[in-house]
């Protein structure tokens, strides 16, 4: 599984310059707010603007200014989460997974939506509403309604931001235990959290005015930022003072 990104676009006055390839790893988009890091989730997607490069995904083109190939996002084999997760509020459970399948939601679908409620461990929620599920339970029915059709490629756009600690440790465990374990495909996340950068990242891509300024495995951003902006981004060193995170 590999994924390999090249972009220049221009939105609203706003320019995003970035490119990258990753395996099946999870790379954290981290940055201030604005700086474009949910706006390369959406061009990924197909659902923005991209300019100029490609966007190549398994060895084969979504996207490429040069050769004029530009799927649309239906055909992107892209799973994708939302910061407000959008769930359907007249859908069960059952019935948000099964969505996630699109057309194909015939006997198959409907046996392997089970089987992504037994993963996810919602079995026991599978005719309860949106309103009836607590926010970890909501995050999971997402997770498991993205996955459904088996993406090549998985986009978190800061799924946790709405939760209290207990239940971001909880969708963090989730992340490690379900995503990156048992479907082990590319996965990009957008987190404003240093600790889910820690906790989570294989790589962390900081992201400033629409570029990347610094990459590699957490531990080395953390330890060598680039500048006073990475530095100041970086905060456990402010809560763990004189501690080298190795």
């Amino acid at each position: 599984m590999s994924l390999d990104l090249r972009i220049a676009t221009r939105m609203g006055g706003f320019t995003l310059d970035v490119a990258w390839t990753q395996g099946d790893e999870l790379v954290v988009l981290f940055g201030h707010s604005g700086s474009g890091k949910s706006m390369t989730l959406r061009t990924i997607a197909g659902i923005a603007p991209q300019g100029d490069g490609h966007i190549k995904l398994n060895g084969r083109l979504l996207y490429s200014s040069d050769m004029k190939i530009n799927l649309a996002p239906q055909q992107r084999s892209v799973g994708y989460v939302f910061q407000d997760l959008a769930l359907f509020p007249h859908m069960t459970v059952e019935k948000n997974i099964l969505f996630g399948a699109g057309s194909a939601a015939g006997r198959e679908a409907r046996k392997k939506a089970v089987d992504m409620m037994q993963l996810f461990r919602l079995a026991g929620y599978r005719d309860s509403y949106p309103h009836q599920i607590s926010g970890g339970q909501k995050q999971r029915v997402a997770l498991a309604r993205a996955l459904m059709r088996n993406p090549e490629v998985l986009l978190l756009d800061e799924p946790f931001s709405s939760l209290d600690d207990q239940l971001r440790l909880e969708m963090r465990q989730c992340l490690v235990n379900v995503v990156k374990q048992e479907f082990r495909i590319p996965a990009i996340l957008v987190t404003h959290n240093v600790l889910e950068v820690f906790s989570l990242a294989d790589r962390v891509m900081v992201y400033s005015d629409g570029r990347i300024i610094q990459s590699g495995i957490p531990q080395a951003v953390f330890n060598n930022p680039v500048n006073e902006e990475v530095m100041s981004l970086v905060s456990l060193k402010k809560l763990y003072p004189g501690y080298l995170f190795t």
